[in-house]
């Protein structure tokens, strides 16, 4: 069993086994492992009847330093999106600009210039299918876009959309008519 001392992400490793925590909280992991966290922080806000979107902000050597989920839903606020909340529960930094970002969809005008504000230099996502966000702006500024086209990632928010339409445009933006 792992032992995690966030209180919140307990019930979600209860279910995992040792050698998945090991690998997910102690080693360097790749870009399929770190989307791996993201996608268990995306079905955590889920199983919150939030959006499920996640996101983990990890160092130079893959050690995974925050992680978050959209709690858009959860706490009221229109900007606690995935990335943010990631990288609010960073903290106070001064290495942004060795960290990498992943999150489960393309980031949103709003996530992509936190990220660029912070100068984080690689991005991952897992896909871009159901919504794309301002990935040309990541461009523009020289930021390294990874989009891995994962298959968990398309279906869960495929699905989502599906079953939820109303609240997917009000988290994007879209008005009601």
């Amino acid at each position: 069993m792992c032992k995690v001392s966030d209180i919140r992400l307990q019930p979600l490793l209860l279910s995992l086994s040792d050698e998945y925590c090991s690998t997910a909280i102690v080693s360097t992991m790749g870009e399929h492992t770190l989307l791996n966290a993201a996608i268990a922080e995306a079905k955590l806000g889920l199983s919150e009847s939030g959006i499920p979107i996640g996101s983990v902000l990890a160092d130079s050597s893959g050690r995974i330093i925050a992680r978050g989920h959209n709690l858009r839903v959860q706490t009221g606020d229109p900007t606690a999106h995935a990335e943010v909340v990631c990288i609010r529960n960073a903290g106070r930094r001064t290495d942004w600009h060795k960290l990498v970002l992943v999150s489960t969809l393309s980031p949103c005008i709003m996530c992509t210039g936190t990220s660029l504000l912070y100068k984080i230099p690689r991005v991952i996502i897992g896909e871009n299918h159901t919504f794309r966000g301002a990935e040309d702006l990541f461009v523009a500024h020289g930021v390294q876009l990874i989009n891995l086209n994962d298959s968990e990632c398309i279906e869960l928010m495929r699905a989502f959309i599906q079953a939820r339409p109303h609240l997917w445009n009000e988290d994007i933006g879209i008005p009601e008519e």
